[in-house]
């Protein structure tokens, strides 16, 4: 993470397909073409079906179900990373068990939280942008197959909830891509969630 802005302290990559001639996309960089380029008014609606793409266009805030701002839950993470680092113990991965040291240490020392501000402050837009993800930051994207062909589960789920209802508002599509998502695959309802930036 070169700027602080990563609650994990990791930026988000993605390797294209000519990514060995033309390399790879740091979310930094997207979220400057992408995002920070757009003027007042302007709409984006990106939807990334990949592994890791939670934060992938460091859009300052997350929203629930409900349409609530999502805040880090300083306990959760702390316990989650408790969790990481005893089984990484478990399994002999000492790499594992500093790694998820660290994790909690930036979370007791209010690092998470000092990146969460700073996202906010400089990751903000006057435009409507709004990034789905199949999968938070941590995760990886669920694949499913429908017709004999891989596709994403999110992505398929999206595509279905847009078609049966294509008048939806974002909070109804958001519930309605989790519905059908969750009755695909059990595992995929994990995340996905809409992220914004106003």
């Amino acid at each position: 993470d070169q700027d602080g802005d990563e609650e994990d302290g990791h930026d988000e990559t993605i390797y294209p397909y000519d990514h060995e001639y033309a390399g790879h996309l740091v979310d930094d960089d997207m979220h400057n073409i992408m995002v920070r380029s757009l003027p007042i008014g302007c709409r984006l609606t990106a939807i990334f079906d990949s592994c890791h793409s939670g934060s992938v266009l460091d859009l300052p805030y997350i929203y629930s179900t409900e349409g609530k701002i999502k805040e880090p839950n300083q306990a959760v993470e702390a316990g989650k990373g408790a969790m990481k680092a005893y089984s990484a113990y478990s399994k002999g991965d000492m790499g594992g068990v500093f790694k998820a040291g660290m994790g909690i240490l930036k979370v007791a020392s209010g690092g998470q939280a000092k990146a969460t501000k700073k996202a906010r402050e400089l990751k903000a837009s006057e435009a409507d942008v709004i990034q789905w993800s199949g999968c938070k930051d941590s995760q990886t994207s669920a694949d499913a197959f429908e017709a004999g062909k891989a596709t994403g589960a999110m992505s398929f789920a999206f595509i279905t909830s847009m078609d049966a209802n294509p008048q939806q508002s974002y909070q109804q599509l958001l519930v309605s891509v989790r519905l059908v998502s969750t009755c695909m695959l059990s595992q995929i309802g994990t995340f996905i969630d809409f992220i914004y930036t106003q």
